[in-house]
């Protein structure tokens, strides 16, 4: 069984899912899978996927059988999943080639059952990279609450200690997924070292900030059921966390 499975959604990326999964194929750590979920792309991203698995079985295409979303597309891979350690990358994301390789030795010395470490942004045709978004050393569950951390690209799960996981079909998933592994009492340890590229893209699921705004809102009331005050408390301080993440590229 691979030591990593990788899970990733993808939908109408066929000119960039190439170079996703070549940041993968790039890692200095070679025990992975990588399972890749098509949520019933329009274009080639399928045909283009098979191309790759054609020449590395590591490689896995899941059709979805209808398109239902990133949640259920990350479900669908980690149900196929067989590796201790479960990564996210999503298709038009990418890994500098240590990325795996440092996390896990991260990972292993400090038990964590969720870790994350710092990334860039790059630009939609990766011609200019921003700066360095750090992280901090760890985050507890009433932590994370308030935060904007942890990167889906830069997510590592140790299901040895967190146990299974699953993902909410919600919007912002992800951090539904950080939140329930947490909450039990875990702690995320961030590596502080610059290990991904985030793509920004005008059409990606979570590039607008109000609707963004709007969802962490409704997983503080519905989905962790938190007071109406400490809703807002939180809320205020992840949209300062927020905007001063933004503020510059």
């Amino acid at each position: 069984m691979p030591l990593v499975s990788i899970i990733t959604p993808s939908w109408n990326v066929e000119g960039l899912i190439g170079e996703t999964i070549e940041s993968v194929q790039s890692q200095t750590l070679g025990d992975w899978e990588l399972l890749i979920a098509d949520d019933c792309s329009t274009d080639n991203t399928a045909a283009v996927i098979e191309g790759y698995a054609a020449k590395d079985p590591r490689v896995k295409l899941i059709r979805q059988p209808r398109n239902g979303g990133p949640a259920l597309a990350r479900q669908a891979a980690i149900e196929q999943a067989q590796g201790r350690f479960i990564a996210f990358l999503d298709s038009d994301d990418l890994w500098l080639p240590t990325k795996l390789e440092r996390q896990i030795d991260f990972a292993r010395g400090q038990r964590a059952a969720l870790s994350f470490t710092a990334f860039r942004r790059i630009n939609e045709i990766g011609s200019t990279t921003g700066r360095l978004i750090p992280v901090p050393d760890s985050l507890t569950y009433e932590q994370l609450l308030k935060n904007t951390s942890i990167a889906t690209l830069t997510a590592l799960v140790d299901r040895d200690i967190a146990g299974n996981i699953a993902m909410k079909n919600e919007p912002y998933d992800d951090f539904c997924l950080w939140l329930s592994i947490l909450k039990p009492g875990h702690v995320a340890y961030g590596l502080n070292e610059d290990l991904a590229r985030y793509r920004v893209r005008g059409v990606s699921v979570s590039s607008r900030p109000r609707r963004s705004a709007g969802w962490v809102w409704h997983i503080y009331r519905d989905v962790e059921r938190l007071s109406l005050i400490k809703s807002a408390l939180c809320f205020a301080h992840w949209s300062a966390r927020a905007w001063l993440k933004r503020r510059q590229f």
